[in-house]
């Protein structure tokens, strides 16, 4: 069987199986190598039968090098190597195929580049990759941000007049989701930002940015645009655009989760199970796994810790859940009441005001729906429009509200295309 995979140190989220397999006729494994045994793990598996080549990242997208016999000419410019191939007659030729998906990527986001300042977050191969691609765009002045080198995060005042970031460091990748390499707010001139990491689809960083109305992009285009490259190489077939974006909408859909925001009692707990069910989801209800995790239901926690301490413990289990994916989560609806909730939310998610009118809402069991609902209403809807992406009513049969919601979901353009 013809197969190749993906090498690198920690792999456990990886969507490159699923995107390979889709691209092309191979198997697409996971390669996970210590760099003491990195030598032996290049030697053995090329010379299995089948083998048709690897993507390499971190750490390995420069250690590789030295293992090459030949390099592709953009690889020896750049510096960094993401795809091995076996040559004819023995021995790994190495290739740069996230040139290709970073080139794409930042064609896709229309962030001009040509004559700007830009800062490259991180030194390694990514980075050298960047810096080449925006270099050949006509890039103006292009300045490496790292740890320990000259231009450090101690010093990005020297560079506010930053117009573009592109982050290529893994800090906001999942499951430390909620830090982010540099804020925003340190450049009064920014125009754009693109962020490789593509797990979460709404980075603390792109986030953040979103908040300044500036124009940025996730890496999940990149993803598939050097996948694609690389299958191209591993096959001699070049996936054709339709095959490409079919691969990025799956991915678009995988990654998605549904988040219902919304007062007490509009029934977010009844549509999102209905939904879960309609969509092939998991339904995540947060106040009853709140209550799971207590031990006590909620107007127990209300009465033994007040509202401060229900609401620090709403926020530990939408940090739990909401960075996963493919989940349908029924908030409680005092969520938004707490700022840092809007990230979490966010992260990898549609937001939906699920709006009811307040004649209808269930209020038993509910400790603060038993005082003046209107006033409620007034204070808290402001933030839920700041929280959600979309509005749909619930005054109808539970159905027709799905079907509504997945209306404006289908294929939402937040979470890859902003």
């Amino acid at each position: 069987m013809k197969f190749g995979g993906l090498l690198g140190r920690k792999l456990a989220h990886s969507y490159s199986p699923a995107i390979h397999e889709e691209l092309g006729d191979y198997k697409y494994s996971l390669f996970e190598a210590e760099p003491e045994g990195l030598g032996d793990f290049l030697q053995n598996i090329s010379k299995r039968q089948g083998f048709l080549g690897l993507n390499v990242t971190i750490p390995y997208k420069q250690t590789v090098i030295p293992f090459c016999r030949e390099l592709s000419p953009a690889a020896a410019a750049i510096g960094s190597v993401n795809t091995l191939l076996p040559l004819p007659d023995g021995g790994l030729y190495g290739d740069n195929t996230d040139a290709v998906g970073f080139l794409a990527m930042a064609r896709a986001s229309g962030i001009e580049v040509k004559g700007k300042k830009i800062l490259v977050l991180g030194g390694g191969g990514s980075s050298r990759t960047v810096c080449h691609v925006l270099k050949q765009s006509g890039a103006g002045e292009v300045i490496v941000i790292s740890r320990n080198g000259q231009d450090n995060y101690d010093n990005l005042h020297k560079h506010e007049d930053a117009a573009v970031i592109v982050n290529t460091t893994p800090v906001g990748m999942y499951p430390d989701t909620e830090s982010s390499p540099v804020s925003p707010a340190l450049f009064p001139s920014l125009e754009g930002v693109l962020d490789l990491v593509y797990n979460p689809a709404r980075t603390r960083l792109l986030t953040e940015t979103e908040a300044r109305g500036v124009t940025r992009l996730g890496g999940l285009i990149m993803l598939v645009e050097q996948a694609a490259a690389a299958s191209a190489l591993f096959t001699g077939k070049t996936p054709d655009a339709e095959k490409k974006q079919a691969v990025l909408d799956r991915l678009h859909s995988q990654m998605q989760n549904i988040i219902l925001i919304g007062m007490p009692g509009c029934g977010k707990s009844i549509v999102g199970q209905l939904l879960a069910e309609t969509t092939d989801r998991r339904f995540i209800d947060a106040d009853k796994a709140l209550e799971e995790a207590a031990g006590r239901c909620i107007p127990e926690i209300f009465e033994s810790e007040g509202e401060a301490g229900f609401r620090a413990r709403e926020t530990d289990i939408l940090r739990q859940w909401c960075k996963q994916s493919g989940l349908v989560i029924a908030t409680g609806g005092g969520c938004v009441t707490r700022k840092e909730n809007r990230f979490l939310l966010r992260q990898n998610g549609v937001v939906i005001f699920l709006e009811r009118e307040l004649s209808l809402l269930e209020r038993k069991g509910r400790p603060l729906s038993q005082g003046d609902m209107n006033a409620m209403y007034e204070k808290r809807l402001p933030l839920y429009n700041s929280f959600a992406d979309f509005t749909v009513r619930n005054d109808a049969e539970p159905d027709i509200t799905v079907k509504n919601l997945l209306r404006h979901c289908c294929g939402f353009p937040e979470l890859g295309l902003y």
